[in-house]
């Protein structure tokens, strides 16, 4: 059976730790035509923050996952699809590779295994929260995006593989690279997309596009608009 997100073009991903617009609400983000909802961040993300931000969102058909960045915020609740478990291939400090998974199945072996899915960050842009976190090798060369790709899924069994810039728009042949690497995985791109263009440039390589400050920066036109970039091109 096709995994959800195999059918998707557009994720919308909202940051906990982040405001939004003054005129903005969580309803009217979740109607802009997303496929989904993506809950999680960098820094700054507790179960509270993360709790907040899901049930304002609960009220909506858009599937709705949560992406804990470590195993003290993962929230326990009904109305999630699920959980998407990042793991940082090129991270420099093995815990953002096992380690943090390690020591969520120690303080909680009780897990949904069905509820889950794996992805497979490539990060790219050294300037990024992320980037310093997990001391990732971001001077990468594409034949070795592409190589790291590859080893996310026929390696490791990833059924998603992450290619992030994290706020600052990517490098195409990068991210080119990545989906050449791939068979069956579904190849997801977040980082600096901004409008319509952008959206549809990056979704030409990519299979799903991630768009997550211009929530917090813009609100629900620009989301909108790269709804529709995403499922145009």
């Amino acid at each position: 059976m096709t995994a959800p997100w195999g059918e998707w073009d557009h994720v919308l991903k909202l940051d906990p730790d982040k405001e939004l617009p003054a005129d903005v609400t969580y309803d009217e983000l979740c109607a802009t035509g997303t496929d989904a909802i993506q809950v999680g961040g960098t820094t700054g993300m507790t179960a509270d923050n993360m709790s907040a931000v899901i049930d304002a969102c609960a009220d909506h058909d858009v599937p709705l996952y949560q992406e804990p960045s470590s195993p003290d915020v993962v929230v326990d609740s009904p109305v999630l699809s699920g959980y998407f478990i990042p793991t940082v291939v090129n991270a420099g400090s093995p815990f953002w590779i096992t380690g943090a998974h390690k020591e969520w199945l120690r303080m909680d072996g009780d897990v949904e295994w069905d509820r889950l899915a794996t992805e497979a960050y490539i990060v790219l842009n050294p300037d990024s929260d992320v980037a310093t976190y997990t001391e990732a090798d971001c001077d990468l060369e594409p034949a070795e995006v592409r190589a790291y790709a590859t080893v996310a899924e026929r390696m490791l069994g990833q059924e998603i593989v992450y290619v992030e810039y994290s706020g600052t728009l990517g490098e195409e042949d990068h991210v080119a690279a990545a989906a050449a690497g791939l068979d069956e995985a579904t190849l997801f791109y977040g980082g600096g997309i901004r409008d319509y263009d952008s959206a549809r440039s990056m979704a030409t390589h990519a299979d799903v596009i991630v768009v997550g400050d211009l929530a917090h920066d813009e609100g629900v036109e620009a989301v909108r608009e790269t709804v529709e970039g995403a499922k145009d091109a």
